[in-house]
């Protein structure tokens, strides 16, 4: 007999894990690549200041390509194994340079509304810029999600019905 299909038993664990675990360590990596060190002591410009400021710039490049080289693993995992990346998971990837987008770090964030004067609050676009690459990612604001096209037809279609039920009542 095979193992029971129970709500605790998940289907690739150990793929889901590999993944968990990549965006972590991305994540802290990332985090803590960006952050400045006190700055070293002294006024003049020594070896030794400057050879800590050197060593110091080329530790959170280390740590930021480090992290960048976990997510190109996480989507390599996924994609092999044919694992589907949550959206949110997704919206904090920059898919064309695998940094991690990190608002204020990483990335910026700009809400931008096209229309006319800014007139349709519902055309508000969240844009995430990437330090790293220049991509830009666009989601939408507060968007309700259209229904499929068939439902759409089927509603349209009612509301005619009724519209002529409704003239045809009046006279």
């Amino acid at each position: 007999m095979g193992k029971s299909k129970g709500p605790g038993n998940v289907p690739n664990r150990p793929t889901y894990s590999r993944i968990s675990y990549l965006y972590q360590a991305a994540a802290y990596l990332a985090s803590h690549a960006e952050t400045k060190g006190p700055e070293p002591e002294g006024t003049e410009r020594d070896g030794a200041t400057l050879e800590k400021q050197v060593s110091h710039a080329h530790a959170q490049r280390n740590k930021h390509s480090l992290s960048r080289r976990l997510i190109t693993d996480l989507r390599s995992t996924s994609l092999k194994s044919q694992i589907r990346l949550s959206p949110s998971m997704k919206h904090t990837i920059c898919k064309f340079c695998d940094s991690l987008l990190i608002e204020g770090e990483t990335s910026n964030t700009i809400v931008e509304n096209k229309s006319k004067g800014c007139k349709k609050p519902w055309a508000d676009v969240l844009v995430v810029k990437c330090h790293t690459c220049g991509g830009v990612k666009r989601f939408p604001v507060q968007a309700p999600r259209q229904k499929r096209r068939p439902i759409r037809e089927k509603e349209s279609e009612e509301k005619q019905r009724q519209q002529a039920d409704a003239t045809t009542d009046a006279d």
